[in-house]
Parts: structure tokens; C-alpha cells; sequence
């Protein structure tokens, strides 16, 4: 089910409101563009300054805003076991197809506590799980031989692995083999990714390039690699472009650029400027998108 190129879609706000409209002409976008999946309230959807009353209404727009098109994975995950629990629980009643769900953050859970925190959501909630790795944000990795014991636990299918570490992601292939399908967490790595027999990626640069996002995944899947690597090198630019600053930063500007959404952010991330805007906007020319 999750496999592809599937996008970690942007939530536009207009005035501190969540700017439904440009949401539903978003995902309608993706679709029409043929994008392979949405993920709804990861990092890029700035879930971390949503209320919780926000953080379900964005993902119940999105289902709803899919219709069954494509597979919606909803970003369900937090440094409280109870509190991943609760919106997992939601998203599945809600209708979402599967759930992303980070490594806890903040709090540094041992390796057996990573373990145990997914096991207990994935054997009590009835609903796909990718789990999330990504040390940058959450202050621990999730080891490898961690992502072997979770090849037996129900509902966990997959892995989001945004580590850097090219050693990583062989070893995840190597101890749990077509156990779990593996994407690419970051949109450079995509292409070795897929390689080492990853499956796609959940991306940023999707939300700018929806089809041509779509093509390199699908190019790569059909072992067409030389095709695959003419548009990753296209892409790549953009690619690092896109994470001049913070993500979400220079991907809602390059959304506002081309007239999608506001670039507006919620504090405390900031609104991209000055040279870093021209330096994406150069980029941004150079690819036709604007």
C-alpha cells in the first residue's frame, strides 16, 4: 500500500487560522499530478505548533479531501506513548489509511523503550504503522537491530528513515529483508535508497514537483535507474534549495512563489527572506516553475 512517492504535505495558514481552502486545492493538485500517497501533520505540516483540535481537523480535511484516491498516512507520533495512542486511535477512526509516527523526541527513550512505545500502539490500534526515524529532530536513532524486532509486530509495515547514514540503510535491508518496506526520508537519498531496495519516498520537494516526484520513484521501481538518475540530478538543485533553512521555511515559500498558499509560518519558524528567498527563487526560474 505504502510505496511510491508520497508527499509530506504542507498545512497553508492565512491570519494564525489553518487556510482550509488552499488545503483541499493542495491535495486536489498532488492528485491530479499524480502523486502516489499524502501524509498529513508530519514535520513539513508543522504539526508541532498545531493545537490538537487542529492537528485532527487537518488530518480528517485530508482523508475526506482524498476520497480513497490515494493511501493518507497521518502524522500520529509523540514523546508520550498515551498521547501517540490517542491520535493514532483518531486517524483510524477518521479513516486514514496508515499512520507516521516519529521516534519519541525530546525525552530519549532507550532502545527497549522505542521498542515498547510502537509495540503497545501497534498491537492495540488496528491501523498500518511507518515508523519514523529521523536523529536530527528527535535526539535518538533507532538502531537497526531495533527495526529487526519490529518485523514481527503487527501492523508495523514500514520505516520513514531519515538518518543520513547510507550504513543504516543497509542494514536495516540486510536484518529485515522485504519484512519492511523502507522510504526514503530524505528526497537526495531517495535514489540510493531505492538502490539498497527501498520502496519510495515520503518527500518534500513533492509538494513543489508532484509529478516529476512521482516519475523518478516509479522509474526506480521499474529498474529503470538511468531514467531515474536524469531526474534525480534535475531535481537536486531544488532538493538542497529547499533546505536552505528550516524545513518547512524554504518549501512554503516555493509553494507561495507559484501562488499555491501563503508563505506565512507559525512562530517560532519564520518566514524565509532576503537572500535565501533569491537563491530559491533562482532555482525555482531555472526549473520553470516560475
Amino acid at each position: 500500500m505504502f510505496s511510491g512517492a508520497l508527499s509530506a504535505i504542507v498545512t497553508p495558514f492565512r491570519d494564525g487560522a489553518i487556510d482550509e481552502a488552499a488545503l483541499r486545492e493542495l491535495i486536489e493538485w498532488q492528485i491530479q499530478s499524480g502523486i502516489d500517497g499524502i501524509v498529513a501533520c508530519g514535520s513539513t505540516g508543522e504539526s508541532a505548533t498545531m493545537s490538537h483540535a487542529e492537528h485532527e481537523r487537518v488530518i480528517k480535511l485530508t482523508v475526506d479531501a482524498a476520497r480513497k484516491r490515494i493511501p493518507i498516512l497521518a502524522g500520529t507520533g509523540s514523546n508520550s506513548t498515551a498521547e501517540a495512542l490517542r491520535l493514532t486511535s483518531f486517524a483510524r477512526e477518521v479513516g486514514a489509511d496508515g499512520a507516521l509516527m516519529i521516534s519519541p523526541y525530546y525525552n530519549k527513550p532507550t532502545q527497549e523503550g522505542i521498542y515498547k512505545h510502537f509495540k503497545t500502539i501497534a498491537t492495540t490500534v488496528d491501523l498500518p504503522i511507518i515508523v519514523y526515524n529521523i536523529p536530527s529532530r528527535t535526539g535518538s536513532n533507532i538502531l537497526p537491530e531495533t527495526f529487526a524486532r519490529m518485523c514481527d509486530v503487527k501492523n508495523i509495515v514500514g520505516i520513514k528513515e531519515a538518518s543520513g547514514s547510507i550504513d543504516q540503510i543497509s542494514d536495516i535491508r540486510r536484518l529485515c529483508g522485504d519484512r519492511l518496506t523502507i522510504l526514503a526520508g530524505d528526497d537526495s537519498f531517495t535514489l540510493p535508497d531505492m538502490a539498497l531496495g527501498g520502496k519510495g519516498v515520503i518527500s518534500v520537494i513533492s509538494n513543489v514537483m508532484p509529478r516529476e516526484t512521482h516519475e523518478l520513484v516509479a522509474a526506480a521501481l521499474a529498474g529503470d535507474f538511468a531514467r531515474a538518475r536524469d531526474i534525480h540530478f534535475r531535481l537536486l538543485p531544488l532538493m538542497r534549495a529547499l533546505f536552505i533553512e528550516t524545513n518547512p521555511i524554504p518549501v512554503k515559500m516555493a509553494l507561495a512563489l507559484m501562488g499555491k498558499c501563503s508563505p506565512e509560518m507559525r512562530m517560532p519558524l519564520l518566514q524565509l527572506t532576503g537572500g535565501a528567498t533569491e537563491k530559491l527563487r533562482s532555482v525555482m526560474k531555472e526549473l520553470r516553475l516560475i
